[in-house]
C-alpha cells in the first residue's frame, strides 16, 4: 500500500495539508509546540518514547483543559527490536473509601460528574514511569526540561484551546485554587497571549528530581490528599502509592487484509472493533465514502456496538468481561443483521455475546529506529476542566473520570472502591503487510465510531492517513435515539436521505471538534524505510519532522 496519493489528486484536492515524511522521525499532536519538541528529543537521540513523555508533559501545559498529570494514560508501543505490540493500561482506581452506599448516604442518586467524587487516582504519571523503565533511553529530568521551561517562562495561548479554556470560566471561579491556577487575571488568556505556571513547573521539577514516587508518595501526593480533605473527599494516602500501571496484551480483529488493534477493557476500544466486524458484511467501497447507504450502516452498526459497550464493558479486575465473545465474527454478524435498511433505529438494545455474565489529547510518535508509540491522555471533561479542581500549589486539575461509574447495582461499571471505570480513551494500532499505522481520534464516546471511519478510510477508499484525519465524519454522543451529527461538507443530497429514512441530523460546522474530536496519526512503510505523519485540522497542532543532523 502508498500512503502517496496520485499525482491528479495532490494538484486538485479536498485534504487540508500534505503528509509530512522523513527518516529521521515524525511528532503528530495537538499543539504545534509540543510536536516541535518531541522532534527536537527525536534529533538529540531519543527514541518515541522519550519524545512521547516529553510532548505528553508540555500537552499537559498548553492544553490544561484537555490532559494533564491529573488525568489518565493508555499507549501502544510497537518495540522494532522484537516486532512486538505491548499495551498499557494507566487509568486509575476510584477511592478505597468511595462506594454507592456512601454517595447515597449524602443523598446523592447518580454519579458527580465534576467535584470532589468524580475523581479518581491520575494515573498519567505512572504510566510515564511504566514507558520510560521499559522502553526509554532518556531520564526524566531530560525529558521535562522543555515543559519546565515553558512553564515558567510562559506559552502563547492557541485557537482551540482557549475556546476550551473561555467556555470554562464559570466552572474555574467555583474554586479559589482552581481561579488562581487557570484564570489569574480572572479571566480565561487570550489568543497569542502568554500564560505561564510556575505551580506546574515545580512540580514537574519534583518528578524529574524523584520520578513517580514524588508524585505518588512525596510533596505531590500531600498536595493532593490536602486538596481531597478539603472538598470532603475519600482519597488516601495508600490510594495513590499503591496505585501501578498495568502492562496488557491488545485486543484486534482483522479488517479486509488489515489488523486493527485496540487495548482490551476497562476502555471502549472493543466498540471500535466490534463495528468493524460488522462493517465486513458490507460493500462499502461499491456504495461510496459518504453516501447514505455508508453513513446509514456506519450509524446504526455504531449504535449496536455502544449499547454492547455500555451493557457489558468494566474493569476486567471485577468481574468477567464477554471480551471473545464481543470480538466474535457470529456474534457480529448477528448484530449486523438486525441494521434495517433504509430505517434509522430510536433504540439499539445490547445483544447477548457469547461468555456473558448476567474529554483528551491524543499523539503519535515514529522513530528512525521503527519505532511507533500511540498514546491518549486526558482528564475527562474538556470544558470545566475534568473535575473542575486544581491542587493547590501544583498547578494541574485532576480528573472526572469516576463520573463514568454507574451506581446501578450488579452492573459491570458499578462503582466500588479501587476499581477502574468504563474508560473513554483509546489508543489505536493498525498494520497489514509493511504498512504500520499508530493513530487516536480524541473526544469522548467519539472515539471509538471515529477509529472505525479512519480505518475505513484507508482499507476501503484508498485514502493516506492525512486525508483519512480531514474526511468529513459523523457522530453520535448519545446511546440511543436517531440523533446523528454529520459535518457541513457531507453532500446536501446525502442528508435529506438519510433525514428520509429517519436520522434526526444536528448540522456542525465544516471541521467540528467538539463533536468529531480530532485525531493524528504516524505510518511506518517498511519497503521505503519512509516515516509519515499527519495532523487533524480540527485541532490548533501540527505534524512535525525531525530533522537530519548536519554540521556547518
Amino acid at each position: 500500500m502508498s500512503l502517496l496519493p496520485p499525482a491528479a489528486a495532490a494538484e486538485d484536492r479536498s485534504r487540508s495539508r500534505s503528509l509530512v515524511a522523513s527518516t529521521a522521525g515524525v511528532v503528530a499532536s495537538e499543539s504545534v509546540l509540543g510536536s516541535q519538541i518531541g522532534a527536537r528529543v527525536l534529533e538529540d537521540g531519543g527514541n518515541a518514547i522519550d519524545a512521547a513523555i516529553a510532548v505528553n508533559a508540555v500537552l499537559g501545559l498548553v492544553a490544561p483543559m484537555n490532559d494533564g498529570i491529573g488525568g489518565d494514560l493508555f499507549a501502544i508501543v510497537h518495540d522494532a527490536a522484537s516486532g512486538r505490540l505491548y499495551g498499557l493500561n494507566a487509568s486509575g482506581w476510584s477511592p478505597a473509601a468511595l462506594n454507592p452506599e456512601r454517595l447515597q448516604r449524602q443523598g446523592i442518586a447518580q454519579m458527580p460528574q465534576q467535584g470532589i467524587h468524580a475523581v479518581t487516582v491520575p494515573g498519567a504519571v505512572a504510566g510515564w514511569h511504566a514507558l520510560r523503565q521499559r522502553f526509554g533511553s532518556r531520564p526524566f529530568s531530560e525529558l521535562l526540561t522543555p515543559a519546565i521551561t515553558y512553564a515558567e517562562r510562559g506559552f502563547a495561548v492557541e485557537e482551540v484551546v482557549q475556546a476550551y479554556w473561555r467556555a470554562s470560566e464559570s466552572v474555574l471561579r467555583q474554586d479559589a485554587a482552581t481561579a488562581a491556577t487557570f484564570l489569574p487575571a480572572g479571566r480565561a488568556p487570550a489568543v497569542g497571549e502568554l500564560f505561564r505556571n510556575p505551580e506546574l513547573a515545580w512540580t514537574y521539577r519534583q518528578i524529574a528530581s524523584h520520578g513517580q514516587d514524588a508524585f505518588y508518595c512525596g510533596e505531590v501526593a500531600q498536595k493532593m490528599l490536602a486538596t481531597s480533605a478539603a472538598h470532603a473527599g475519600t482519597l488516601s494516602a495508600a490510594d495513590l502509592a499503591e496505585f501501578e500501571a498495568e502492562w496488557v496484551d491488545p485486543i484486534s480483529t482483522t479488517y479486509r487484509g488489515w489488523t486493527v488493534c485496540e487495548l482490551p477493557p476497562n476502555g471502549q476500544g472493543i466498540a471500535a472493533l466490534e463495528m468493524l466486524n460488522m462493517m465486513q458484511g458490507f460493500p462499502l467501497q461499491e456504495w461510496g465514502h459518504n453516501s447514505a447507504r455508508t453513513l446509514h450502516m456506519l450509524i446504526e452498526a455504531k449504535k449496536l456496538a455502544y449499547a454492547d459497550l455500555a451493557a457489558h464493558v468494566g474493569d476486567m479486575r471485577f468481574g468477567r468481561i464477554p471480551v471473545q465473545g464481543l470480538l466474535s465474527r457470529d456474534y457480529a454478524a448477528a448484530r449486523a443483521s438486525l441494521i434495517a435498511g433504509g430505517r434509522a433505529a430510536s433504540i439499539a438494545a445490547p445483544g447477548v455475546p457469547p461468555g456473558t455474565d448476567h474529554g483528551t489529547t491524543y499523539l503519535a510518535v515514529a522513530d528512525r529506529w521503527g519505532n511507533l508509540i500511540s498514546l491518549i491522555q486526558s482528564n475527562f471533561a474538556a470544558v470545566g476542566f475534568g473535575s473542575g479542581l486544581a491542587v493547590a500549589g501544583a498547578g494541574f486539575v485532576l480528573q472526572n473520570r469516576g463520573g463514568l461509574f454507574t451506581l446501578e447495582p450488579r452492573h459491570p461499571n458499578v462503582l466500588a472502591g479501587r476499581k477502574r471505570s468504563l474508560h473513554t480513551i483509546i489508543p489505536g494500532f493498525m498494520h497489514s503487510g509493511g504498512m504500520r499505522i499508530a493513530f487516536g481520534v480524541m473526544g469522548g464516546w467519539n472515539q471509538a465510531q471515529a477509529h472505525a471511519q479512519f480505518v475505513s478510510n484507508i482499507v476501503d477508499f484508498g485514502m493516506n492517513i492525512q486525508a483519512a484525519l480531514d474526511a468529513p465524519r459523523f457522530s453520535k454522543d448519545t446511546f440511543e435515539g436517531r440523533d446523528v451529527s454529520l459535518e457541513a461538507r457531507v453532500p446536501l443530497a446525502v442528508r435529506e436521505q438519510l433525514a428520509a429514512w429517519g436520522h434526526e441530523i444536528v448540522l456542525r460546522g465544516d471541521f467540528s471538534s467538539i463533536r468529531m474530536g480530532a485525531g493524528q496519526a504516524v505510518a511506518h512503510d517498511l519497503a521505503s524505510g519512509m516515516l509519515f505523519g499527519a495532523s487533524d485540522p480540527r485541532k490548533d497542532g501540527a505534524a512535525v519532522a525531525a530533522l537530519l543532523p548536519w554540521s556547518g
